[in-house]
């Protein structure tokens, strides 16, 4: 006898259940679902948030290269979910925040326009997370194009003033806004904005970017391989986050005026022969609140100038502190300066950096970027003060070097109430895992793996005391 057809266990399941599933997938995904049952023809169109990522309409398995066809092939897909989506009347329900990446490319801005601006106007959509993407690689880029993306997403904007109104996070890669009014465009215009970020975006050789929005929201401010000359934030009241990534500039890239909230501040870069050495107390000048620090050195040489008093008026609230990108053959000992500087510091993460992906630079093309590596020499009078309140050292890239453990005793004669010290390996590289390499490591120590080898190492590092507790993490 034939049985009876049985709904399946999972449209059994209440809508709440259902969608957090959804949630999950992406969105083309969600959208064929409406296809399995009636039980679930309405649910995509009940999702709270919506992420529609241009990407993953892309050819799978993606390419290093993506060719232009593609890009379009990928714009035409991703309008026609934003339609279905948007669709009314399907959609009835409010979508609290709408993530959606796009390529900037002008004849599709002019289909997503008019489907963003309904849906904003109809009062469906409250915070919209907007990420505007090259289509073309960074080093692919000419002016030409950066400056025709500039004109285009300019265009988007004034076609569509609606989209200001709930514009509260914006990303932009590869705009030269050397034609345009930057300040008036992400500050004046975009009233709601509280997170920014830009990607490879320029306004001009050696510009200076000065932002002075007393009525800005902004509180995360993102920057990546931007040539910016210098950034100076005269008066951001809201911010609270600044990363900086990869600077070519002469000067001290960066000046703080009224910054009452930043608290968190992330400057990573390499030294080149086109930077400048600064000191880090006058960068930081003008600061009173940052608690979380982090400086990625990028395995070159420093960038920074020894000092160690005058950073105490910028450090008095640091609670953790984050070096990166020590190359691995340079002594350690020199970081006790901002120890002493920072009576507050809770954390200490120091990351030794040993690429094997390195010695794969042609030796003559380095010459001409980067001056040969020299070990940091930081002659300062260690007082005897101690840091009561670190309590855990963390120390990422160890490998049984002698330096290491220098660094590491010395290191405990300053800080009598250290809890925890976490010993970890090598983070991994793509470029070191490309190479016909077991590691990303090229020096000969390793990382202790075997609990003979852990022990002997504990032992070293507290001469066989219970406190702290050593731990180790591949």
């Amino acid at each position: 006898m034939q049985q009876p057809e049985e709904e399946d266990r999972l449209s059994v399941l209440m809508d709440d259940v259902l969608l957090s599933i959804l949630r999950k997938v992406d969105i083309s995904t969600a959208v064929r679902t409406s296809s399995l049952s009636t039980r679930w023809r309405q649910l995509p169109w009940l999702l709270p948030e919506l992420s529609i990522d241009v990407r993953h309409f892309l050819p799978v398995p993606c390419p290093d290269s993506i060719a232009a066809n593609d890009c379009q092939q990928a714009m035409v897909a991703l309008t026609k979910a934003a339609k279905c989506l948007f669709a009314k009347p399907q959609r009835k329900s409010t979508i609290t925040t709408l993530q959606l990446q796009l390529y900037l490319i002008s004849t599709f801005l002019s289909d997503i326009g008019p489907l963003l601006g309904d849906v904003i106007d109809s009062g469906l959509l409250k915070d919209l997370d907007l990420c505007l993407l090259d289509d073309l690689k960074p080093g692919d880029s000419s002016e030409l194009h950066m400056l025709q993306l500039a004109k285009d997403m300019y265009g988007f904007f004034n076609a569509y003033p609606s989209v200001f109104g709930c514009l509260t996070r914006l990303s932009l890669h590869g705009v030269c806004f050397i034609e345009l009014d930057m300040h008036h465009l992400l500050f004046d215009c975009c009233t709601q904005l509280k997170h920014l970020s830009l990607h490879y975006c320029d306004a001009g050789r050696r510009s200076v970017w000065k932002i002075d929005a007393p009525n800005s929201k902004l509180s995360v401010l993102e920057i990546d391989t931007c040539c910016f000359e210098r950034i100076d934030l005269v008066c951001l009241p809201e911010l609270e986050k600044l990363h900086w990534d990869t600077w070519v500039s002469e000067y001290i890239p960066l000046s703080f005026g009224d910054v009452p909230s930043l608290g968190e501040l992330k400057l990573s870069s390499s030294l080149t022969y086109y930077n400048t050495v600064f000191k880090l107390s006058e960068l930081l000048h003008g600061t009173t609140s940052i608690h979380t620090l982090t400086l990625d050195f990028q395995g070159e040489n420093l960038w920074i100038q020894p000092e160690m008093k005058q950073l105490s008026t910028a450090f008095n609230k640091l609670r953790k502190l984050t070096l990166r990108g020590i190359f691995v053959e340079f002594d350690i000992i020199w970081t006790l300066a901002f120890l002493e500087a920072a009576p507050t510091m809770e954390i200490l993460l120091i990351e030794v950096w040993d690429h094997a992906c390195s010695a794969f630079v042609n030796d003559e093309e380095r010459r001409s970027v980067f001056a040969e590596r020299k070990n940091p020499q930081w002659e300062m009078d260690f007082h005897c003060s101690k840091n009561g309140l670190l309590k855990e050292l963390q120390f990422v890239g160890f490998r049984s070097l002698e330096q290491q453990f220098v660094f590491i005793r010395a290191l405990l004669g300053r800080a009598p109430n250290l809890q925890t010290i976490l010993l970890k390996g090598a983070e991994q590289c793509k470029y070191c895992n490309a190479l016909d390499t077991k590691s990303c490591c090229s020096t000969e120590s390793s990382f202790p793996k075997s609990e003979d080898e852990q022990a002997m190492v504990a032992r070293r590092i507290t001469d066989g005391k219970s406190s702290p507790r050593v731990i180790f993490h591949e």
